[in-house]
């Protein structure tokens, strides 16, 4: 009996005639270009609205190009406002939140998978079930808990540790950890546990090197999430010296130009996506990484 054929949108024998095979290019071809120019043209706009004069930003008539070209926006927003402070701030955040969710969330995902705990189970399903609140929702009971932290009551407003604490429960980044740990074979850890390796070893010295996709997806996620937030860290950090760039650009935004504040935008979009494009293969590598074959 021969294998049932695969199911596709176009019949192989669609595909087989020649109109079949142009409409199927054309929709392919539309689609990509469709949805490459609704990722792409708000950057470009940005990118491009940086580069003309603040009149014609406020000309109701708006233009693709611009009339007249104004590079010295870019380093008017960079020397004018500061950004290099506010870039260091950014920089400072997203490095503590990365060390501190790949601290917690690799220890709480490797209990999980590994050390099975007792109601590990329930645990993880109400870490889950946080990704089904709204932010918003979740706004109140942790700016609460920053100003007055339950045990030792200190409050964190203006400290970094407003930013890093939270952020470290990751129910996504344990999630996708703790599946990367449960497909590594556990023959591997019983053999480090023969030869006397304790569950911190085996953790360190055996799952740690296997797991460098995900953790290179939990990294830049990581980085990414701070780097672009913008609601959590104007709560948390009203001084303005210690404020990440997103922040400190909306509060400057009524005393720039129009053409100075776009650049700024785009200053700090870059890191963003340099970071992407340079780790992409690594984010679709770790997120569907199947079982290791020994």
């Amino acid at each position: 009996m021969s294998a049932p054929a695969d199911r596709t949108l176009i019949a192989p024998a669609e595909m087989n005639r020649r109109a079949g095979r142009y409409l199927y290019r054309f929709v392919l071809t539309l689609t990509v270009v469709g949805f490459t120019l609704a990722f792409v043209f708000p950057l470009y706009w940005m990118a491009s609205g940086a580069l003309k004069s603040s009149a014609e930003l406020a000309d109701p008539n708006p233009t693709l190009w611009p009339q007249s070209w104004h590079p010295e926006s870019y380093t008017q927003a960079w020397t004018n406002v500061g950004l290099a402070q506010y870039f260091l701030n950014t920089l400072l955040l997203a490095a503590g939140a990365w060390l501190t969710q790949l601290i917690v969330d690799v220890a709480a995902a490797y209990a999980l998978s590994r050390l099975r705990p007792a109601l590990g189970n329930v645990v993880l399903g109400m870490m889950l079930a946080t990704l089904m609140l709204p932010v918003s929702a979740l706004l109140v009971p942790t700016y609460l808990t920053v100003t007055d932290v339950p045990l030792i009551h200190v409050n964190l407003i203006n400290t970094p540790w407003a930013i890093w604490l939270p952020a470290c429960a990751n129910a996504f980044n344990i999630f996708i950890l703790k599946r990367f740990f449960d497909q590594i074979p556990g023959e591997l850890l019983e053999s480090a546990r023969l030869d006397g390796a304790g569950p911190l070893r085996v953790l360190w010295s055996v799952i740690l090197p296997l797991s460098r996709p995900v953790l290179a997806v939990v990294s830049i996620f990581a980085v990414v999430g701070v780097w672009k937030d913008f609601l959590w860290p104007m709560l948390v950090l009203p001084d303005p010296a210690r404020q990440p760039i997103t922040v400190a650009l909306n509060r400057l935004a009524e005393f720039m130009p129009a053409n100075q504040l776009l650049a700024g935008m785009v200053m700090a979009s870059i890191p963003l996506l340099v970071v992407f494009l340079i780790f992409q293969r690594h984010i679709i590598a770790g997120l569907t990484a199947g079982s290791l074959k020994g």
